[in-house]
């Protein structure tokens, strides 16, 4: 039970996360926002202070993820230069940038042009298969593609749990969750 857990604890627990509305330093340039976070897990963040660029290997892995995630192009950019699926996109790279064990993404394509979207799948998708993933989504085709297991929520409350297949099947769930009336 992490309840009661502060966010930075529960970041050394190995958990990372992505916000519906994104949560950057928009006055700093993209690469020193994904920076900080490699820096504070490898515990260099005391010296972060420093401009970005003091450690190489903390440029370097954060660079790489940049390029995992289409942005290299943009690392010297202010993120508040940035259009919104952009900004989504550095959040992705900053959680990435923690290497967790489990990481929870809410709505990870929401305000994302449809152009560019894929980008956040292909990276979800290139997961390192240790890494669990916990998606809150509307997008039931995003959710369908990634989910091995669905848990559908009504109310705050669990209404149903199974596989992508039994979820789809579920005249229940279809009748409540997609807007299906049930027919017989």
């Amino acid at each position: 039970d992490i309840t009661g857990v502060v966010q930075a604890d529960r970041v050394k627990l190995g958990i990372a996360r992505t916000f519906q509305i994104n949560r950057l330093f928009r006055g700093l340039s993209v690469l020193e926002n994904v920076y900080i976070a490699v820096s504070e897990r490898i515990g260099t963040a005391t010296g972060m202070f420093r401009p970005a660029g003091t450690r190489a290997d903390v440029v370097d892995e954060s660079m790489a993820l940049l390029e995992t995630l289409k942005l290299t192009d943009d690392a010297i950019r202010r993120v508040s230069e940035l259009p919104y699926g952009r900004q989504r996109l550095v959040e992705l790279a900053i959680a990435l940038g923690l290497k967790p064990e489990v990481l929870l993404l809410d709505e990870p394509a929401a305000g994302v042009p449809s152009a560019e979207s894929h980008i956040i799948l292909d990276a979800v998708d290139a997961l390192p298969a240790g890494i669990g993933v916990l998606i809150i989504d509307h997008d039931m085709d995003l959710v369908f593609r990634f989910a091995e297991r669905i848990t559908v929520m009504v109310h705050g409350s669990v209404f149903a749990t199974g596989s992508p297949r039994e979820i789809g099947a579920d005249p229940d769930v279809r009748a409540v969750y997609l807007g299906q009336a049930r027919h017989g």
